[in-house]
């Protein structure tokens, strides 16, 4: 799931489509506070829209360059399992061959 801002004219940005599905783009929703003990609160409405409950796990995926982490994804683990075998089910049918 590739999303990535254009830069236009004058410094603005312009939001594109991301591969995960039609209209899907990136956004700042919120901005979040690490606490002391590495914990981050995601608010209530986004935790919603996300479909995300108390206890559910979440696969933490990092981007990065030049040894430095500089994004942090999170998704359900149980959608990542799904997204993994659509990706390396393919693969490993060939390599079976």
């Amino acid at each position: 799931m590739d999303c990535r801002m254009k830069t236009r004219r004058r410094g603005t940005a312009k939001k594109t489509k991301a591969a995960a599905g039609p209209g899907a783009c990136c956004r700042i929703e919120a901005l979040v506070t690490l606490d002391a003990k590495g914990q981050i609160l995601l608010p209530k409405e986004v935790r919603e829209r996300a479909g995300l409950r108390a206890g559910d796990k979440l696969a933490v995926i990092t981007c990065e360059s030049d040894d430095k982490i500089f994004r942090v994804t999170l998704v359900k683990a149980e959608q990542f399992t799904e997204i993994a075998r659509e990706m390396l089910g393919p693969m490993m049918e060939m390599l079976r061959e």
